[in-house]
């Protein structure tokens, strides 16, 4: 039976989706569920599968081409069985032995190969020069077979997809040589989203420090019996995701947005956090997080991180958010003002921890100090709450025991 692999559907604010890199060539036994082909969508790369057992029999559209949603990428024959793999030999110790002293190769020629691999994997690796850490193996216990040996070089003579290709070098001004490459569809969207924040919010920033010394020795206190309680450690960020809510509860408008002539108060408290990825900027979504506790924030931040980095966020998972946070400290930033990110009316950037003399009791201390901004929409937040929630949230940090007692 013919199978048809089609685009899924996409949400509302996407409009379409690029062919970013096929995993499959037509001819290839495919598995069900496994990932054909990657589509690159101005929020997510997203990962369509196949609907069933079968052989890859035609491929519509080939990378870099752009579809829309329900639009047919593929038909699969799905009344094929498996071809069987041919066993792989039993590991003979003489014989490889035997093997190395008949041709030995210079430590520069051949890379290092594990002795539990087989003679024939042993020999693609050598011949290829291929780094064996970084196969994966699928046989019997994780062993490397000589499918799988075969499958890593094919693949990695695959060309890198059209879109995130860079063109040939050209010839700039002066004569020196430059690039010319296209803007991934995130990267282009991270571009739209900036522009539209700039242009259509009265985006104003306003600035404070926090003294972070309270907090840092709350972890150094905690935090082994938090890692071995909740397999996660403590870090920053729970907390200042914890301390924005609690001011977001006294100061409404911050976590409120525009729409058209209305305002909108947000009865709930969906902070986003973002996340730098190699393909740009993401903001995930932490839904409720006023009714998380510190670990399950730590856990959910640490979840969306890995999802980011690998590709593999939904679209519900960037969805939405009423107010966020992003933290250029952690690439040494000791100072920026974050852009909004729209609808939202307020977000809040974290900077590097630095040791700074600070006068407490009359006196000159060092202490660990964060520079905090928090830019806002003017339209709906005054000059006064913007600055309230800020020292709020400072106030939080400064003395965590008030996120206990909700004071």
């Amino acid at each position: 039976m013919l199978i048809e692999v089609k685009v899924p559907v996409l949400s509302e604010s996407v409009a379409d989706a690029t062919l970013a890199q096929w995993h499959k060539k037509v001819g290839d036994f495919v598995k069900r569920d496994e990932n054909l082909v990657d589509l690159e969508t101005d929020k997510v790369m997203l990962e369509v599968v196949a609907p069933h057992d079968g052989v890859l029999t035609e491929i519509k559209h080939e990378s870099g081409v752009v579809v829309g949603s329900g639009e047919v990428l593929a038909i699969v024959y799905s009344s094929v069985e498996q071809p069987a793999e041919a066993p792989e030999p039993e590991i003979d110790a003489e014989a490889v032995k035997k093997e190395n002293a008949v041709a030995p190769a210079s430590v520069e020629e051949q890379p290092a190969v594990a002795m539990n691999f087989s003679p024939a994997v042993r020999k693609l690796i050598v011949e290829h020069k291929l780094d064996s850490a970084a196969i994966n193996g699928t046989g019997r216990d994780g062993r490397v077979t000589k499918a799988d040996v075969l499958k890593y070089i094919e693949q990695a003579s695959q060309p890198v997809a059209a879109p995130t290709a860079p063109s040939t070098t050209e010839v700039g001004a002066g004569g020196r040589p430059e690039q010319r490459v296209p803007m991934t569809r995130l990267r282009a969207r991270i571009a739209e989203r900036l522009l539209e924040a700039q242009q259509t919010t009265a985006m104003l920033t306003t600035f404070n420090e926090v003294n972070m010394q309270p907090v840092m020795d709350l972890r150094a206190k905690y935090q082994e019996r938090f890692k071995t309680k909740h397999e996660i450690k403590l870090g920053f960020m729970s907390f200042f995701i914890k301390a924005c809510c609690e001011a977001l509860k006294e100061f409404p408008a911050v976590n409120a947005s525009v729409d058209g002539n209305d305002i909108i108060y947000h009865g709930y408290f969906d902070v986003g956090v973002a996340v730098s990825t190699e393909r740009g900027l993401v903001v995930p979504i932490i839904r409720d997080a006023d009714q998380m506790s510190l670990a399950e924030m730590e856990q959910a931040v640490a979840e969306y991180a890995g999802k980011a980095r690998e590709g593999k966020l939904s679209m519900e998972d960037l969805s939405g958010g009423t107010f966020s946070l992003t933290n250029g400290g952690t690439f040494g930033s000791l100072m920026s003002t974050p852009i909004l990110n729209p609808p939202q009316s307020a977000i809040l950037g974290m900077h590097k921890i630095e040791q700074r003399a600070v006068v407490e009791n009359g006196e000159i201390v060092a202490r660990p100090m964060m520079y905090v901004a928090m830019s806002y929409d003017h339209r709906i937040v005054d000059g006064k709450e913007a600055v309230s929630f800020l020292v709020k949230v400072k106030d939080v940090l400064e003395d965590p025991t008030r996120l206990l007692l909700q004071v």
